[in-house]
């Protein structure tokens, strides 16, 4: 391979077909994505894969499989194999100089990668982890970076969270955080991250757009997902006490469920008093995948200067809707959400101690008062918006979730 530049600095490269999977006759840049192997970065990848997009994959090989064959499951999953040809993968330690390629095939990367796309991260909320959540999402930025800036690309993508804008702020605009108090380490990560990025971009004349999804669920066509956590986490929960008391109902004389109130109703479904507090009123912002996917290529495509961008509903859902689309699909009654504080002294049945273990993390964006600026992201879309979240795609998802185990079936 080799490159050089015109007069106007622009890059001029001939490129060995060898090194890299045929180029389609179209004008899209080579992108070099991160975090492929996730929730996000996989449906990323398999839609610009669809649209005709060349990508450059780092990313990590595990104990089982390499990472081309990460990959190809991968592809094999969304129905796209034969698309293997248009993805080029490179194992990479972002922890290491170089991102520990070996220095010839680095200086070829750095020859034809055009644009990158970071959506590799740790999303763990334990304090416990805080150590390694501030390694994978800060310290190792410098590798990404200084081959952004070796490959003098000309957009960097940075895939961050719409929660950097910390706590106590009720309306978050799409600039950068300057916040000092966030609900976890996670938040306080991206919002760190971002701003590093920024000033990286900004002294080395790359153009920079950082794209804020809320939380994000699986395909609202077809249910699929690879990841169920946030939604899904709190439904997870709820099936597995009711599904307790449900064989103890059934197989066990229910004497458990009968000391706790829990009984079949006259219709046949399970009443099941689950009393959950959440601090205050407030919203459930969700996004889809495929709604994620689709704005985010649009902003690649569309944002000549970059900017910051909100993926979020403006018509988001509540806990209260969530529970009322549970109990129709489980069957159950009782469920109660409750707003304010929870009382010291209450007592608390079984389920409901249970239930208030596994949602902790995440009971924070159960009922969330902060608002999102959308003007970039509507500009940048085409006023694209998520679909409001129904009961139907509610079912859609869960029923498939419930049949892949949540996840235990997939890959």
């Amino acid at each position: 391979m080799f490159c050089t530049r015109d007069f106007a600095g622009k890059r001029i490269c001939f490129i060995h077909k060898s090194f890299l999977p045929d180029m389609p006759d179209n004008d899209k840049p080579l992108i070099a994505l991160t975090g492929a192997t996730g929730f996000l970065g996989s449906h990323l990848m398999a839609s610009m894969l669809s649209e005709g997009y060349n990508l450059v994959i780092f990313g990590r090989s595990s104990k089982e499989k390499t990472l081309k064959q990460r990959i190809a499951s991968l592809l094999e999953w969304f129905g796209i194999d034969d698309r293997f040809d248009q993805v080029t993968c490179i194992d990479a330690d972002f922890s290491l100089e170089k991102l520990g390629i070996e220095s010839g095939e680095y200086l070829r990367l750095c020859s034809v990668v055009d644009s990158v796309i970071h959506c590799a991260s740790d999303t763990s909320f334990s304090e416990n982890k805080r150590e390694k959540v501030m390694a994978a999402n800060i310290d190792n930025l410098n590798g990404i970076l200084e081959f952004s800036r070796n490959a003098h690309v000309s957009f960097f993508h940075y895939i961050s969270t719409s929660y950097v804008a910390g706590t106590g702020i009720t309306y978050c605009k799409e600039i950068l955080s300057f916040s000092t108090t966030f609900t976890n380490v996670y938040e306080e990560s991206k919002a760190a991250a971002e701003n590093i990025i920024y000033r990286f971009c900004n002294n080395n004349s790359i153009s920079l757009s950082i794209i804020r999804p809320s939380i994000v669920y699986g395909d609202s066509q077809s249910g699929r997902s690879l990841k169920f956590n946030a939604l899904y986490f709190p439904i997870r929960a709820a099936q597995s006490i009711r599904d307790i008391y449900l064989n103890d109902l059934n197989n066990n004389g229910g004497l458990k469920a009968a000391k706790n109130g829990i009984y079949f109703d006259k219709e046949s479904y399970l009443f099941l008093p689950l009393k959950i507090y959440l601090p205050v009123e407030g919203d459930l912002n969700i996004i889809p995948v495929d709604y994620f996917v689709n704005a985010t290529i649009k902003i690649v495509e569309n944002c000549s200067r970059g900017g910051i961008y909100h993926l979020t509903s403006n018509f988001p859902t509540t806990m209260k809707i969530v529970a009322k689309y549970y109990e129709q699909l489980m069957k159950v009654r009782g469920v109660e959400i409750i707003y304010g504080a929870q009382p010291t002294n209450l007592l608390r049945n079984p389920a409901e101690e249970l239930f208030d273990r596994f949602i902790e993390p995440y009971r924070p964006y159960l009922s969330d008062k902060r608002v999102f600026d959308r003007t970039n992201a509507c500009l940048a879309t085409d006023n694209l918006n998520p679909p409001e979240f129904t009961y139907e795609i509610f079912k859609k998802c869960i029923e498939y979730a419930i049949s892949v185990n949540w996840g235990q079936s997939i890959l």
